[in-house]
């Protein structure tokens, strides 16, 4: 997956590619790009919503952590597409991301 549109206090940008993997309802996801050096995701399917703690670090030094609430649906071409909703543990704010499956993946 991609971003598609980001939040202005997160991380994650154009740049950032997901490479998420499911077994059952678990669900996980090593994510790095633009300013995220390497982050990782953990979380669990819940029909249509995964709820998922992530931790990341960027290249500034900084290790944040926070949790998501992530809506799914499917797009007329087929891939998938998530609306997350982010509050961050290490920092104060929140925010919403939109995230895109690539083509091909």
């Amino acid at each position: 997956m991609h971003v598609a549109s980001t939040a202005d206090n997160g991380e994650v940008g154009t740049e950032t590619k997901f490479r998420f993997e499911q077994r059952g309802d678990n669900v996980s996801c090593a994510y790095a790009g633009g300013a995220v050096v390497s982050g990782f995701l953990m979380g669990r399917l819940e029909g249509d919503v995964l709820r998922f703690v992530y931790v990341q670090t960027d290249h500034e030094g900084r290790l944040d952590a926070g949790e998501s609430r992530g809506d799914l649906e499917r797009l007329p071409d087929g891939r998938i597409r998530m609306i997350e909703n982010f509050h961050w543990f290490t920092r104060s704010g929140e925010g919403r991301n939109e995230f895109v499956q690539l083509l091909g993946a």
